[in-house]
């Protein structure tokens, strides 16, 4: 019988679990639990994050990393850079075969440049056999022609954050999610003087999250099931069309909003309503500004809109491992994986930063932190439910090149600036988006 590729790949890693991995090549969870990697003599990491948000993220991360050199004796120096620069610095990396060892990068990036990463599907299926399966999403982006190319961390889920009081203020109970009540309360929102705002500049998580978002949900998508571009249709125009009346509500400069901006100015107590992760509740909750703190109690989430095909179309940033190719140390980098994704160091962190990441793995769904505060909870759901960018095609370089352009967020922000109308926008979408998805 010949050897695969993955069978090799998994022989040449040195994988310490003997009979065990042989087991483990057929999904068996009960031995699943045997596995590790056993790392390089002298090895050391590199490992490259996006900044925190949320305080008790970077503070547990740190810790677990600390454990995990303590239980290795592998030193691990962790970095961080915004969210913007994530993509072309690992990018960069790529194309150079220097840099961190290990970065966590956004969506499907690891598409780009497949090639440069080292596969790391023996951990992908001993993680998914463990906790439960990997959701759809998280798994097309992490897989590439049936190997692990990425290990998805999870997603930084995205609610409609709002002050209570104003909503109620204005006649509603709680924050609508049908669109045409939306328009209703944003309408509201603005007389009242508690305007809404959401990001339209490069924001990564943030513009691009409810911009898709929003597409969807109106039926527009970018490629169909074939990965031919029809952006430019019905429906991209009304969910334009939508986008633009919803515009003339908002505070003014969002156009230039990045992710950090819409936090800022809630906090500021600009907004009556934002697209966002908990890291706004967290930062009230936490402020040792005894104003900001108190609007904490007033602080809710609700579920992004639901457009007019009636269901849920969520995107939401999902952030996975990618795992170099240059690297010295690449079993030193996988167990450094395995060990943070481990339930005692993974709940542990998401504990920390009160579920800002939302899990990518079934068994986290029973995590306590989704049940000690109940405002966490309409976020634990966020990466079970959630559609991918590029959908519905297949992801590829294409869908990562196009996503990295944010040519949705450019087609809607032009409508509304009032540069072009939606039909135009629509069109120069699809010539954009021509470019990448080339037959």
């Amino acid at each position: 019988m010949g050897i695969s590729r993955r069978d090799l790949l998994r022989t040449s890693a040195g994988l310490a679990v003997g009979a065990a991995g042989a087991t483990l090549l057929k999904g068996t969870p009960a031995l699943a639990q045997d596995l590790s990697f056993t790392p390089e003599a002298g090895a050391s990491l590199r490992v490259l994050r996006w900044n925190k948000f949320v305080q008790g993220d970077e503070d547990q991360w740190k810790a677990n990393t600390e454990a995990f050199t303590q239980a290795t004796g592998v030193p691990v120096t962790l970095n961080a850079e915004s969210w913007e620069d994530i993509r072309p610095k690992a990018a960069v990396a790529a194309n150079i075969g220097s840099g961190p060892d290990i970065i966590f990068g956004w969506y499907d990036d690891p598409h780009q440049y497949p090639d440069k990463l080292i596969p790391v599907t023996d951990l992908a299926e001993y993680l998914g056999n463990k906790y439960g399966g990997w959701y759809d999403a998280p798994k097309r982006y992490g897989m590439r022609d049936g190997e692990w190319i990425g290990l998805p961390l999870g997603a930084a889920g995205a609610r409609m954050v709002y002050r209570k009081s104003w909503v109620n203020e204005v006649g509603f109970e709680e924050f609508p999610t049908d669109t045409l009540q939306i328009l209703d309360c944003a309408k509201k929102l603005h007389e009242a003087g508690h305007p809404m705002g959401m990001a339209l500049g490069h924001a990564v998580g943030d513009g691009n999250g409810w911009t898709h978002t929003i597409l969807w949900g109106f039926g527009g998508k970018m490629v169909d099931e074939n990965n031919q571009v029809v952006i430019n249709s019905p429906e991209t125009i009304a969910a334009l069309e939508w986008v633009k009346e919803l515009y003339q509500y908002f505070v003014p400069g969002t156009l230039s909003w990045l992710d950090s901006n819409n936090n800022k100015a809630f906090l500021a107590g600009e907004l009556g309503a934002t697209n966002n992760g908990i890291s706004v509740y967290y930062a009230a909750k936490n402020s040792e500004d005894a104003a900001v703190k108190e609007m904490a109690a007033d602080i809710y989430h609700q579920q992004m809109p639901i457009g007019p095909i009636g269901h849920p179309t969520e995107l939401h940033l999902c952030t996975q491992a990618m795992v170099f190719a240059y690297t010295k140390y690449p079993n030193a980098a996988k167990e450094y994986l395995r060990f943070m994704y481990e339930k005692p160091q993974y709940e542990a962190w998401q504990n920390a930063s009160i579920g800002y990441v939302a899990h990518p793995l079934d068994a986290y769904k029973d995590n306590k932190v989704w049940h000690d505060d109940p405002k966490a909870l309409p976020y634990r759901d966020a990466v079970k439910n959630m559609l991918y960018n590029g959908f519905s095609g297949k992801l590829g370089y294409s869908s990562a090149a196009a996503m990295a352009d944010y040519i949705v967020v450019d087609m809607f922000a032009s409508v509304c600036s009032g540069d072009v109308t939606p039909a135009d926008a629509a069109a120069a979408a699809e010539k954009r988006a021509n470019r990448f998805y080339r037959v």
